[in-house]
């Protein structure tokens, strides 16, 4: 059984940045690929950025060269950097373990970017 815990959400102004983090239980962290995913509301959840377990990644177009997904195997943890946020980025934020034939996902955080 694998849980996921995010962490680093917040208030943020227009133009600040945050740092999420999904810290992993269990052993498989580093052999499978992860992703944030959001969900704001009224919207259906979306991908934001995935990263391989080797750490190559990849990005929705609207936060690409804003944000940076990332992870630390030996840490089991996962981040995304967000910087040059808008309020359109308001959501609650979610990672994901891709587990084949089963996903995990952590209980998400909410970013709230607002003046």
């Amino acid at each position: 059984q694998v849980q996921l815990v995010e962490s680093g959400g917040g208030l943020v102004q227009p133009g600040g940045s945050l740092r999420l983090s999904c810290a992993a239980s269990g052993s498989i962290f580093g052999i499978y690929p992860m992703g944030w995913y959001r969900q704001a509301p009224g919207k259906q959840r979306e991908m934001v950025a995935v990263i391989t377990s080797g750490g190559r990644s990849n990005y929705t177009e609207s936060v690409k060269g804003r944000f940076t997904i990332s992870r630390d195997n030996a840490k089991n943890t996962a981040y995304l950097q967000m910087n040059s946020l808008k309020p359109e980025d308001t959501a609650v934020y979610y990672c994901k373990l891709f587990v084949p034939p089963r996903d995990y996902w952590g209980q998400g955080t909410q970013v709230t970017v607002s003046s």
